[in-house]
């Protein structure tokens, strides 16, 4: 079984369309209209959560922190750090290599950052 991965709204829409071209079969959710941006860090937890898909962020700061109280109260497919000064060329490429190489439950639970 492939991750399938959600967007937040910090994502641009350049990565889906990217990984679309790099991997037509890869899942990846963008956020528009289903994370609008400004949505609360809880309710983005929610709703990557409630569908199965690990969340893709570059929320660095402060997802850890609200991760870690999500998890106190209900499982998670867990999330995805991208650090804002990585380019959208290299977050494609290090997405669709942990869509490769990764399980789902390599996630399930935890944060994890984009190698």
């Amino acid at each position: 079984m492939r991750i399938t991965f959600q967007a937040d709204a910090d994502l641009g829409p350049d990565i889906g369309r990217g990984l679309r071209r790099t991997e037509p079969s890869l899942d990846f959710r963008h956020s528009a209209d289903i994370i609008p941006d400004g949505t609360p860090a809880a309710e983005v937890l929610r709703v990557a959560a409630e569908a199965g898909r690990v969340l893709v962020t570059r929320d660095v700061r402060t997802m850890r922190v609200h991760f870690q109280e999500f998890i106190a109260e209900r499982e998670s497919p867990g999330v995805l750090l991208i650090p804002s000064s990585r380019s959208t060329g290299a977050a494609i490429e290090g997405l669709w290599m942990v869509w490769l190489t990764w399980a789902p439950e390599d996630f399930r639970n935890q944060v994890r950052w984009l190698p």
